[in-house]
């Protein structure tokens, strides 16, 4: 991979329609996810930093694909999420929630996170 490139893995976590984000404080939403350790592969980064986000432990997650937006390339994974776990903020993530195609419309999104909800799931409306 291009050392320009920082890479970084994404986590999309669905629930039925809806949508798993997180946000910083003071920062727009994004999909939970982080830079890759070195020696870490991108689908351990991405159950790590799902982990350290919004507590959310997982085993298994489906590889989507991998994309290049600016200077990043982001491993794109994909999780379903029971009814059963709840995603809570954690460390640096001030808010997380779950948000439906209907609801990015009205939120302030990074983004690559609206281009990859724009990919796979029902088409968001543009960031503000």
């Amino acid at each position: 991979m291009d050392k320009q490139l920082k890479a970084r893995a994404t986590v999309i976590c669905h629930r039925g329609d809806r949508i798993l984000l997180v946000r910083k404080p003071e920062a727009k939403w994004n999909l939970p996810g982080g830079k890759i350790e070195t020696d870490e592969g991108p689908g351990d980064a991405a159950l790590r930093e799902l982990g350290e986000e919004t507590g959310l432990i997982a085993d298994v997650i489906e590889f989507l694909a991998l994309h290049r937006f600016d200077r990043r390339a982001h491993h794109v994974f994909r999780m379903a999420v029971p009814e059963s776990l709840a995603a809570r903020p954690q460390n640096e993530i001030a808010a997380c929630g779950w948000f439906s195609p209907e609801d990015f419309h009205r939120l302030a999104m990074k983004r690559p996170c609206l281009e990859l909800l724009r990919l796979y799931c029902s088409q968001p409306a543009r960031a503000s």
